[in-house]
């Protein structure tokens, strides 16, 4: 039997701290904030999602960066895994549209609870309100990689409240983003401390902040069944179909949080985002439409021709990208501006400014290198006995409960495979 030290009560720890207490081993989890979970009560607008119920395969999909890395730990922990083990310890289950699963009961603090069950059932000692503020091993330099024979233990955990002696630690302290949760970054210092590289840390699953006035005018409209793609330059870098809503600083919503976490790496400047307001209408078939509305309203303006086509609060943006005057009689339109305005509608643009900050993101997107962590076990090549998992990997995924899964899936595989 080892002592494990576990850092971190959310997700990804409390799983850790489960797996690691089931194989026998003394497991100590150390949260520095007053309860558990705390950023598990906010997933999912207070509901949880908290995996999602497709095959490892499909899942993997889904998954932003570090697909390769996780397939092993998805396929042994799978999302069914996960339906099962929280069935097991007495957690009701549903799953909605998109193989999203929650808590039949829909409070996410009916998750973190259970997982404090099954933590205490496994005999997890758990410290609230205490915060660790050192790893020590038995070197005070870091040994290089390739001199695998004299490198680093993991021997001591130095807290606010104390000194603890392990055989390994497990860090699951989350991210950058809700720092209101304890998402401070600890894991990234800790990681460092160590020897190890922190790539770049981007928010991710956020809204988008636009160039210019425009969307403010706009704000409050919520755009279903759409296409979003962007562009650098002629290339389509990113396109979904779906959601999306305009807000007091640009965009969010579904199809945007999905594409801020696929071009968080790339210089925003040189991107332009398009909406197709009308994807099941091919050009021709929209035409049609149109032409069947301007006859309708032949002796209108052409700002209240489109009051069926488009959200009024729309319609005034839409103009201006086709360049037509909003007071036109509709009598007077050409074919040429005709054109422009199907265009539009189709290739709607907006230049992005910048991504929302970590108080906003879902989740931080980058992380310790992979490169350095065994994918089988979560851990480190550098220190023997440090393990790493969850949001503080450099492991991302899309809405849905993904990136929960990838914490359980993690955090499993850094306890399970304790000896």
């Amino acid at each position: 039997m080892k002592r494990v030290c576990v850092i971190g009560g959310g997700a990804a720890g409390l799983m850790a701290a489960y797996a690691a207490a089931e194989k026998g081993h003394e497991v100590h989890l150390f949260e520095k904030n007053e309860k558990l979970g705390k950023k598990i009560y906010i997933t999912g607008k207070g509901r949880c999602n908290f995996t999602n119920d497709v095959p490892p395969e499909e899942f993997l999909q889904s998954v932003v960066r570090g697909e390769k890395f996780l397939r092993g730990s998805i396929y042994s922990f799978s999302p069914q895994k996960t339906i099962d083990f929280f069935e097991k310890y007495g957690l009701s289950v549903k799953v909605e549209r998109g193989n999203r699963a929650f808590p039949t009961s829909d409070h996410a603090s009916d998750v973190t609870k259970t997982l404090e069950k099954a933590c205490k059932t496994a005999g997890v000692f758990i410290h609230l309100n205490e915060k660790v503020e050192k790893i020590i091993t038995d070197k005070n330099n870091n040994i290089p990689m390739s001199d695998i024979g004299i490198m680093p233990r993991v021997v001591e955990l130095l807290t606010n409240k104390g000194v603890y002696s392990c055989d390994t630690v497990i860090v699951a302290t989350g991210g950058l983003s809700y720092p209101t949760t304890g998402s401070t970054g600890d894991g990234y210092i800790f990681a460092q401390n160590a020897g190890h590289t922190v790539t770049d840390l981007k928010c991710g699953l956020c809204g988008l902040n636009l160039e210019g006035n425009s969307y403010k005018d706009m704000q409050g409209i919520a755009l279903k069944n759409i296409s979003l793609f962007i562009k650098q330059g002629e290339k389509v870098v990113y396109s979904d179909f779906g959601e999306a809503l305009f807000t007091h600083f640009g965009i969010s919503g579904p199809t945007v949080l999905s594409a801020s976490s696929k071009i968080n790496r790339l210089p925003l400047s040189s991107l332009t985002l398009f909406f197709d307001l009308k994807p099941a209408l091919d050009e021709q078939t929209l035409d049609k439409r149109i032409l069947r509305d301007f006859e309708k309203y032949k002796n209108k303006q052409i700002f209240n021709a489109l009051t069926e086509l488009l959200p009024q609060k729309l319609i005034s943006f839409v103009l201006s990208v086709a360049k037509i005057p909003e007071k036109k009689p509709v009598n007077a339109i050409t074919k040429e501006e005709r054109l422009r305005l199907l265009h539009a509608l189709k290739n709607l643009p907006f230049r992005i400014k910048s991504l929302r900050g970590f108080e906003e993101a879902i989740i931080t997107s980058g992380g310790v290198e992979l490169s350095e962590i065994n994918p089988k076990t979560m851990e480190s090549k550098r220190i023997i006995g440090l393990k790493f998992c969850g949001e503080v990997l450099d492991i991302d995924a899309f809405t849905g409960g993904f990136n929960m899964q990838i914490a359980f899936a993690t955090g499993f595989a850094a306890g399970n495979t304790i000896k």
